[in-house]
C-alpha cells in the first residue's frame, strides 16, 4: 500500500469493509483518524491511528436461486432484479452476475471483502454449470470446449471440466468467468444454449434450494468458503 491514501482505500484495502460501506461509516461519524472523525475523501498516512467505533455490521452469506428472467445488476425500466426481490434488513449484492437468460445459484453479501476474491480471475476458483444445448453433443464439440475456444478479440478460454450428461446435456466447470462465456463458447462451435443453469461456486452448491428462493450459508460452509478465498 502506498501512502498516502484515501481513508476508505485505506479501510478496504485492510479488508475491514469495502470503499462504499467505509464512506457511509465515514458519514455517520464512525471513522477516527488520530482522535477526530474522519472526513470524506481525507488522506491518512501509514502511521496514522484509525478507529472504527462502535459494532461493525453483521456479516451476511446468502446462496440464491435466481430465475430466467431476473437480472443481477439495477434492472431498467420493466426488467426485475434481485433487489426487487430479496428484501432483507441489510444491503447485499450479488458476487458477479448471471445473465437475464440463465439461472441456478448467485451469492450475496454485503461483505466487500469477498468481491476482487471471488471474481479476480487470477484467484481461478471454480464455478459449475450445467448446459443444455440444440444439437447432439459429438466428440469434437467436447474437446473443443474443454481445451479451449477462441470467443473473440484474439481471447481463448482456459482448459476446463466438461462431462457429458446425455446427448444434448453436459456440465462444466470454469476457473474463469467472462461475460456470456458458455454461450460464446458453445456460438463459436454452431452450437446454441437451450438451459443454463449454475449449480455450485466453489463449495457453495446449489442443491434443492428452490427457484426464486435465497438461503443463508451455514457456518460449515461460509468457513471453508472464506478460508478459501484467504479471509
Amino acid at each position: 500500500m502506498i501512502y498516502p491514501i484515501r481513508i476508505n482505500k485505506h479501510l478496504a484495502e485492510k479488508k475491514i469493509c469495502s470503499r462504499r460501506e467505509a464512506d457511509k461509516l465515514i458519514k455517520n461519524g464512525k471513522v477516527i483518524i488520530n482522535g477526530k472523525a474522519a472526513e470524506l475523501g481525507e488522506m491518512v498516512q501509514e502511521f496514522d491511528e484509525v478507529v472504527i467505533e462502535g459494532d461493525l455490521k453483521k456479516l451476511v452469506y446468502l446462496a440464491y436461486n435466481k430465475p430466467k428472467g431476473v437480472v443481477t445488476h439495477t434492472g431498467q425500466e420493466e426488467e426485475t432484479s434481485i433487489a426487487d426481490i430479496v428484501k432483507l434488513d441489510v444491503d447485499v449484492y450479488p458476487l458477479g452476475r448471471l445473465d437475464k437468460d440463465s439461472r441456478g445459484l448467485i451469492l450475496l453479501t454485503n461483505d466487500g471483502r469477498v468481491t476482487d476474491k471471488l471474481l479476480n480471475p487470477v484467484y481461478s476458483h471454480d464455478k459449475e454449470y450445467i448446459v443444455k444445448v440444440n444439437k447432439f453433443i459429438d466428440e469434437n464439440f467436447e474437446n473443443e470446449m474443454t481445451n479451449g475456444v477462441q470467443i473473440g478479440g484474439g481471447y481463448k478460454t482456459k482448459k476446463c471440466v466438461f462431462k457429458k450428461i446425455d446427448d444434448f446435456t453436459f456440465s462444466i466447470t470454469l476457473i474463469e468467468g467472462k461475460n456470456r462465456q458458455i454461450r460464446n463458447m458453445c456460438k463459436v462451435l454452431d452450437f446454441g444454449v437451450v438451459d443454463l443453469k449454475r449449480i455450485r461456486v466453489m463449495n457453495i452448491e446449489l442443491g434443492d434450494l428452490k427457484q426464486g428462493r435465497y438461503k443463508v450459508i451455514n457456518n460449515k460452509e461460509k468457513d471453508k468458503f472464506l478460508l478459501d478465498l484467504g479471509l
